[in-house]
C-alpha cells in the first residue's frame, strides 16, 4: 500500500467537475464491504489488509443503483492480477438469482484513488463499459464529525473518464454524490441487524441467567466446603444436622470418580455422540440426494431427444434391440 501514500499526481479531478450521474447506494453493499474489511482484519491480523470486491446492480441511462456486492480473489498479489474465471463465475451464478443485476463496478478499501486503482480499473472494462469504484474511507469518520456537512457514512463512489492533459490522456476519477435508497424490507431487514436479531438477543439473555446461576451455585458450594474444612481443622463447632444433610447430598451425586462408572459413562457419551453423528450424515445425505435430482431434473429438459441417454441405452442391450427391430 506504500504505492498508495507516494502518489504525486492526483487521479481524481477537482470537486469543481460534476459526472452527472445519479447514484443510490442500498445498505446491502454497506453492510458487505464493512463485514469483508473486518473479517479480513480479523483473518490476517492486519491493520489495512487489500479489499477487493464486485459491485451488482441496475443502470438505466445516468441513474445507477448499487443493491449488492460479492468479493473477489487475487491470483497475483504483485500484480494485483484478478482471478477473472471466479468473477465470471460468480456473477453468472448471481445471474441466475437475480436477472435483473448485472456487473456494474468493484469496491476496495482506501483513504483515496491512485495510481494502483486504475491499473485495477483497466481489468473490469471488459465486463463493464464505465465500471464504478465504490471506495470504503475509514479516516472519512473522523473527518466528519468535524464538518457537519459532510456525509456521515465512510463510503465514497467514484466515476471512471478520461483527462486531456498536455495532448496526452489518461484515465481519471470523478467523484459521485450519492444517496442511500432503503426500500421497506431493508429497512426491517438492517434495523433487526442493529438490534443483534431476535434469536441472538434471547440467546444472550438465556446464558446470562445461566451464568448467574452457575455462579451462585459455584459460591455457595465454596461456602459448604470451608465449613467442613473448618470442622475438620477444629476451628468451627460441628453441627450434626448440618453435617448429615451434606453426608446425604454427596451421597445422591453420582460417582463420577469411579472407574466403572467412568467407562460406562464415556461409552453411553461415545454412542450418543455417534447417533448424533449418523443422524447429521443422514440428514446430509438425504439434502445431497434432493439437489442431485433437482439437477437432473434441470438438466433434462436440455437434453434432446433420442440423445445420449437413448442412444446409450440402446449400446447397452443390443439383443433387445435386435430383437424389437
Amino acid at each position: 500500500m506504500s504505492a498508495m501514500d507516494t502518489d504525486e499526481v492526483s487521479v481524481v479531478l477537482p470537486s469543481t467537475t460534476q459526472s452527472g450521474l445519479s447514484l443510490s447506494l442500498h445498505p446491502l453493499p454497506i453492510l458487505n464491504v464493512s463485514e469483508h474489511l473486518t473479517r479480513l482484519k480479523l483473518q490476517r491480523n492486519k491493520p489495512e489488509p487489500f479489499v477487493l470486491g464486485a459491485l451488482l446492480g441496475t443502470q438505466n441511462g445516468r441513474e445507477v443503483e448499487i443493491v449488492n456486492t460479492f468479493e473477489l480473489a487475487i491470483v497475483d498479489d504483485s500484480n494485483d492480477l484478478v482471478d477473472h474465471e471466479f468473477l465470471v463465475s460468480r456473477r453468472d451464478q448471481y445471474k441466475q438469482v437475480f436477472p435483473s443485476l448485472e456487473f456494474i463496478g468493484w469496491y476496495t478499501v482506501a483513504p483515496r484513488p491512485t495510481a494502483r486503482h486504475i491499473a485495477l480499473h483497466e481489468q473490469f472494462t471488459g465486463y463493464c463499459s464505465t465500471p464504478l469504484l465504490l471506495m470504503l474511507t475509514p479516516t472519512l469518520a473522523l473527518v466528519s464529525s468535524a464538518d457537519v456537512n459532510a456525509q456521515t457514512l465512510p463510503f465514497k463512489a467514484y466515476e471512471p473518464t478520461i483527462e486531456l492533459r498536455d495532448r496526452k490522456s489518461r484515465s481519471v476519477y470523478i467523484e459521485v454524490p450519492y444517496n442511500v435508497e432503503t426500500g421497506e424490507a431493508e429497512r426491517i431487514a438492517v434495523d433487526w441487524t442493529a438490534r443483534g436479531g431476535g434469536s441472538g438477543t434471547s440467546l444472550e439473555s438465556h446464558l446470562q441467567t445461566q451464568r448467574s446461576a452457575v455462579k451462585m451455585l459455584h459460591e455457595r458450594i465454596l461456602v459448604l466446603v470451608k465449613y467442613v474444612t473448618d470442622v475438620i481443622a477444629g476451628q468451627a463447632r460441628p453441627d450434626h444436622a448440618i453435617l448429615r444433610s451434606l453426608a446425604a447430598l454427596a451421597a445422591s451425586l453420582p460417582a463420577s470418580e469411579n472407574k466403572y462408572f467412568r467407562e460406562e459413562f464415556d461409552t453411553e457419551y461415545e454412542d450418543v455422540q455417534l447417533t448424533a453423528y449418523l443422524s447429521s450424515l443422514t440428514k446430509s445425505s438425504n439434502i445431497l440426494n434432493d439437489l442431485v435430482d433437482k439437477h437432473i431434473l434441470m438438466t433434462a429438459g436440455k437434453e434432446e431427444r433420442g440423445g445420449p441417454r437413448r442412444r446409450m441405452g440402446r449400446q447397452g442391450a443390443p439383443g433387445d434391440w435386435d430383437r424389437f427391430h
